[in-house]
Protein backbone atom coordinates (compact mmCIF):
# COMPACT_ATOMS: atom_id res chain seq x y z
CA UNK A 1 0.00 0.00 0.00
CA UNK A 2 2.73 2.37 1.48
CA UNK A 3 4.71 1.27 -2.35
CA UNK A 4 1.40 2.69 -4.45
CA UNK A 5 1.12 5.91 -2.32
CA UNK A 6 4.84 6.71 -2.80
CA UNK A 7 3.97 6.62 -6.49
CA UNK A 8 1.04 8.67 -6.82
CA UNK A 9 3.32 11.23 -4.30
CA UNK A 10 5.88 11.44 -6.73
CA UNK A 11 3.92 11.83 -9.73
CA UNK A 12 2.49 14.63 -8.08
CA UNK A 13 5.56 16.32 -6.61
CA UNK A 14 6.78 16.03 -10.04
CA UNK A 15 4.04 17.89 -11.83
CA UNK A 16 4.05 20.84 -9.09
CA UNK A 17 7.38 21.09 -8.14
CA UNK A 18 9.57 23.51 -9.99
CA UNK A 19 13.68 23.22 -11.14
CA UNK A 20 14.47 26.97 -12.29
CA UNK A 21 18.45 26.20 -10.69
CA UNK A 22 17.43 28.78 -7.57
CA UNK A 23 15.50 31.05 -10.13
CA UNK A 24 12.24 32.83 -7.71
CA UNK A 25 14.02 32.17 -4.33
CA UNK A 26 14.31 35.51 -2.66
CA UNK A 27 16.75 34.69 -0.09
CA UNK A 28 20.72 35.26 -1.86
CA UNK A 29 21.70 32.63 0.84
CA UNK A 30 18.84 30.13 -0.18
CA UNK A 31 19.32 31.02 -4.03
CA UNK A 32 23.44 30.23 -3.12
CA UNK A 33 22.39 26.64 -2.07
CA UNK A 34 19.82 25.67 -5.07
CA UNK A 35 22.39 27.19 -7.63
CA UNK A 36 25.88 26.22 -6.54
CA UNK A 37 25.00 23.37 -3.92
CA UNK A 38 22.17 21.21 -5.44
CA UNK A 39 23.25 21.78 -8.65
CA UNK A 40 26.43 21.45 -8.77
CA UNK A 41 27.82 18.68 -10.62
CA UNK A 42 31.65 18.33 -9.31
CA UNK A 43 32.76 15.32 -7.50
CA UNK A 44 35.31 14.87 -4.24
CA UNK A 45 37.63 12.45 -4.26
CA UNK A 46 35.90 11.05 -0.85
CA UNK A 47 32.94 10.02 -2.14
CA UNK A 48 34.28 7.43 -4.79
CA UNK A 49 35.63 5.81 -1.54
CA UNK A 50 32.11 5.96 0.23
CA UNK A 51 30.45 4.50 -3.03
CA UNK A 52 32.93 1.45 -3.13
CA UNK A 53 32.28 1.24 0.63
CA UNK A 54 28.43 1.34 -0.31
CA UNK A 55 29.35 -1.61 -3.10
CA UNK A 56 31.08 -3.89 -0.80
CA UNK A 57 27.79 -3.69 1.12
CA UNK A 58 25.46 -4.16 -2.10
CA UNK A 59 27.50 -7.44 -3.10
CA UNK A 60 27.75 -8.56 0.52
CA UNK A 61 26.08 -12.01 1.40
CA UNK A 62 26.72 -12.07 5.08
CA UNK A 63 24.38 -12.35 7.36
CA UNK A 64 23.65 -10.27 10.48
CA UNK A 65 20.80 -10.23 13.51
CA UNK A 66 19.21 -6.91 13.18
CA UNK A 67 16.96 -5.57 16.09
CA UNK A 68 14.05 -2.81 14.41
CA UNK A 69 13.34 -0.94 17.13
CA UNK A 70 11.40 1.48 15.21
CA UNK A 71 8.38 0.27 13.12
CA UNK A 72 10.01 -3.35 14.08
CA UNK A 73 8.46 -2.73 17.35
CA UNK A 74 11.86 -4.71 18.75
CA UNK A 75 11.17 -7.54 16.28
CA UNK A 76 14.98 -9.12 15.81
CA UNK A 77 15.53 -10.61 11.95
CA UNK A 78 18.34 -12.81 10.42
CA UNK A 79 19.02 -10.77 7.19
CA UNK A 80 21.57 -10.46 4.50
CA UNK A 81 23.80 -7.03 4.14
CA UNK A 82 23.51 -6.55 0.48
CA UNK A 83 19.41 -6.29 1.09
CA UNK A 84 19.76 -3.84 3.84
CA UNK A 85 21.87 -1.96 1.52
CA UNK A 86 19.43 -2.14 -1.44
CA UNK A 87 16.77 -0.72 0.40
CA UNK A 88 18.27 1.31 3.79
CA UNK A 89 21.21 3.06 3.01
CA UNK A 90 20.57 7.25 1.67
CA UNK A 91 20.71 7.29 -1.81
CA UNK A 92 24.16 8.95 -3.38
CA UNK A 93 23.11 12.34 -4.80
CA UNK A 94 20.87 12.89 -1.30
CA UNK A 95 23.84 11.70 1.04
CA UNK A 96 26.29 13.83 -1.61
CA UNK A 97 23.62 17.23 -1.49
CA UNK A 98 24.30 16.93 2.22
CA UNK A 99 27.88 16.39 2.20
CA UNK A 100 27.96 19.56 0.02
CA UNK A 101 25.55 21.32 2.80
CA UNK A 102 27.91 20.81 5.30
CA UNK A 103 30.97 21.24 3.46
CA UNK A 104 29.42 25.12 3.29
CA UNK A 105 28.66 25.42 6.99
CA UNK A 106 31.88 24.57 7.62
CA UNK A 107 33.64 27.14 5.37
CA UNK A 108 31.32 30.19 6.95
CA UNK A 109 31.26 28.81 10.83
CA UNK A 110 34.12 30.00 13.14
CA UNK A 111 33.88 26.56 14.86
CA UNK A 112 33.68 22.78 14.09
CA UNK A 113 29.90 21.55 13.55
CA UNK A 114 27.72 19.89 16.07
CA UNK A 115 26.32 17.02 13.48
CA UNK A 116 23.82 14.72 14.35
CA UNK A 117 21.73 11.35 12.54
CA UNK A 118 19.27 9.36 13.83
CA UNK A 119 20.05 5.52 12.45
CA UNK A 120 22.76 4.93 11.48
CA UNK A 121 22.14 1.71 9.34
CA UNK A 122 25.79 0.37 7.63
CA UNK A 123 26.96 4.03 7.81
CA UNK A 124 27.61 5.13 4.61
CA UNK A 125 25.48 8.44 4.95
CA UNK A 126 27.26 9.14 7.97
CA UNK A 127 30.80 8.69 6.45
CA UNK A 128 29.04 12.05 3.93
CA UNK A 129 28.34 13.49 7.23
CA UNK A 130 31.78 13.67 8.94
CA UNK A 131 34.03 13.39 5.89
CA UNK A 132 32.72 17.27 4.88
CA UNK A 133 34.84 18.42 7.63
CA UNK A 134 36.93 15.68 9.76
CA UNK A 135 36.95 18.70 12.34
CA UNK A 136 32.84 18.60 12.67
CA UNK A 137 31.74 16.63 15.35
CA UNK A 138 29.37 14.20 14.26
CA UNK A 139 26.96 11.43 16.42
CA UNK A 140 25.03 9.21 15.24
CA UNK A 141 22.60 6.92 16.75
CA UNK A 142 21.77 3.23 15.89
CA UNK A 143 19.01 0.76 17.64
CA UNK A 144 21.08 -2.30 16.21
CA UNK A 145 24.17 -2.85 17.64
CA UNK A 146 25.26 -5.59 14.70
CA UNK A 147 24.68 -2.72 12.25
CA UNK A 148 26.62 0.17 14.70
CA UNK A 149 29.32 -2.47 14.47
CA UNK A 150 28.87 -3.20 10.76
CA UNK A 151 29.12 1.00 10.27
CA UNK A 152 32.07 0.94 12.43
CA UNK A 153 34.17 -1.07 10.44
CA UNK A 154 33.19 0.81 7.62
CA UNK A 155 34.39 4.00 8.69
CA UNK A 156 37.46 2.95 9.99
CA UNK A 157 38.47 1.36 6.54
CA UNK A 158 37.78 5.30 5.56
CA UNK A 159 40.02 6.39 7.71
CA UNK A 160 36.88 8.55 9.16
CA UNK A 161 37.46 9.23 12.85
CA UNK A 162 35.28 11.77 13.94
CA UNK A 163 31.89 10.07 14.86
CA UNK A 164 30.87 9.04 18.15
CA UNK A 165 28.49 5.88 18.21
CA UNK A 166 25.34 5.61 20.67
CA UNK A 167 23.67 2.25 20.57
CA UNK A 168 20.42 1.61 21.91
CA UNK A 169 16.59 2.53 21.55
CA UNK A 170 16.52 6.34 20.00
CA UNK A 171 13.70 7.79 21.86
CA UNK A 172 15.64 6.89 25.10
CA UNK A 173 19.28 7.86 24.22
CA UNK A 174 18.23 11.15 22.51
CA UNK A 175 16.48 12.88 25.50
CA UNK A 176 19.68 12.01 27.29
CA UNK A 177 22.00 13.48 24.41
CA UNK A 178 20.20 17.40 24.22
CA UNK A 179 19.94 17.18 27.84
CA UNK A 180 24.18 17.52 27.58
CA UNK A 181 24.36 19.21 24.34
CA UNK A 182 21.85 22.27 26.63
CA UNK A 183 24.70 21.67 29.53
CA UNK A 184 27.59 22.33 27.14
CA UNK A 185 25.33 25.53 25.41
CA UNK A 186 25.92 23.40 22.29
CA UNK A 187 23.93 24.20 19.31
CA UNK A 188 22.49 21.49 17.09
CA UNK A 189 24.10 22.60 13.37
CA UNK A 190 23.39 20.03 11.16
CA UNK A 191 20.69 17.30 11.81
CA UNK A 192 19.85 14.14 9.83
CA UNK A 193 16.30 12.40 11.01
CA UNK A 194 16.47 9.12 9.45
CA UNK A 195 15.13 6.00 11.87
CA UNK A 196 11.92 5.32 13.20
CA UNK A 197 9.38 6.40 9.95
CA UNK A 198 6.27 6.84 12.27
CA UNK A 199 4.36 10.35 12.91
CA UNK A 200 4.66 10.07 16.40
CA UNK A 201 8.64 9.15 16.48
CA UNK A 202 9.39 12.13 13.77
CA UNK A 203 7.44 14.98 15.56
CA UNK A 204 9.01 13.51 18.50
CA UNK A 205 12.76 13.95 17.19
CA UNK A 206 11.81 17.16 15.76
CA UNK A 207 10.33 18.97 18.86
CA UNK A 208 13.30 17.60 20.76
CA UNK A 209 16.03 18.99 18.48
CA UNK A 210 14.27 22.10 18.17
CA UNK A 211 15.52 23.91 21.29
CA UNK A 212 19.11 23.15 20.03
CA UNK A 213 19.37 24.86 16.95
CA UNK A 214 20.54 27.86 15.97
CA UNK A 215 19.88 30.68 12.97
CA UNK A 216 21.93 28.75 10.42
CA UNK A 217 21.25 25.46 11.56
CA UNK A 218 19.47 22.50 8.65
CA UNK A 219 17.51 19.52 9.55
CA UNK A 220 17.03 17.02 6.98
CA UNK A 221 14.09 14.94 7.49
CA UNK A 222 14.68 11.51 5.60
CA UNK A 223 11.29 9.79 3.24
CA UNK A 224 8.81 12.59 3.57
CA UNK A 225 6.53 10.75 1.52
CA UNK A 226 7.29 7.08 2.62
CA UNK A 227 3.79 7.04 3.71
CA UNK A 228 0.45 8.94 4.59
CA UNK A 229 2.00 9.58 8.16
CA UNK A 230 5.13 10.55 7.48
CA UNK A 231 3.86 13.22 4.89
CA UNK A 232 1.26 14.21 7.85
CA UNK A 233 4.52 14.71 10.02
CA UNK A 234 6.12 16.91 7.16
CA UNK A 235 3.34 18.82 6.53
CA UNK A 236 2.99 19.75 10.52
CA UNK A 237 6.45 20.87 10.58
CA UNK A 238 6.29 22.93 7.95
CA UNK A 239 3.73 24.45 9.93
CA UNK A 240 5.73 24.93 12.55
CA UNK A 241 6.00 28.95 13.64
CA UNK A 242 9.36 28.14 14.58
CA UNK A 243 10.96 27.51 11.18
CA UNK A 244 11.12 30.16 8.11
CA UNK A 245 11.50 28.03 5.09
CA UNK A 246 11.44 24.60 3.94
CA UNK A 247 12.59 22.93 0.76
CA UNK A 248 10.73 19.43 -0.56
CA UNK A 249 13.01 17.31 -2.61
CA UNK A 250 10.78 14.92 -2.36
CA UNK A 251 13.01 12.21 -1.12
CA UNK A 252 13.96 14.48 1.87
CA UNK A 253 12.68 17.76 3.61
CA UNK A 254 15.01 20.76 3.88
CA UNK A 255 14.19 22.87 7.30
CA UNK A 256 15.95 26.09 7.90
CA UNK A 257 15.47 28.59 10.99
CA UNK A 258 17.03 32.13 10.07
CA UNK A 259 14.22 34.66 10.58
CA UNK A 260 15.75 37.09 8.31
CA UNK A 261 14.56 34.68 5.25
CA UNK A 262 11.28 34.98 4.17
CA UNK A 263 8.66 32.88 5.24
CA UNK A 264 8.12 30.25 1.98
CA UNK A 265 7.76 26.77 1.67
CA UNK A 266 9.42 24.93 -2.04
CA UNK A 267 8.87 22.53 -3.61
CA UNK A 268 12.18 21.38 -6.22
CA UNK A 269 12.75 18.92 -8.79
CA UNK A 270 16.02 17.27 -7.41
Amino acid sequence: MHSLYRFFAYIKHYLTAFNTGGEGIHSPYLFYIVRMLMYDNNGYYIWQNIEKCRYQMLSSSDTIDVLDLGTGNGRQSRRRVKDIAATSIEEPRIAQLMFRLILFLSQNSVKPLNILELGTNLGITTAYLAAADKRNSVTTMEGSRSLLDLAEQNHRHLNINNIKYIVGNIDEQLPRWTAKQTNKYRSVDFAFIDANHTYEATMRYFNELLPLVGKKSILVIDDIYHSPEMTRAWLQIKSDSRITTTMDLYRVGLVFFDKDYIHRHYRLRY
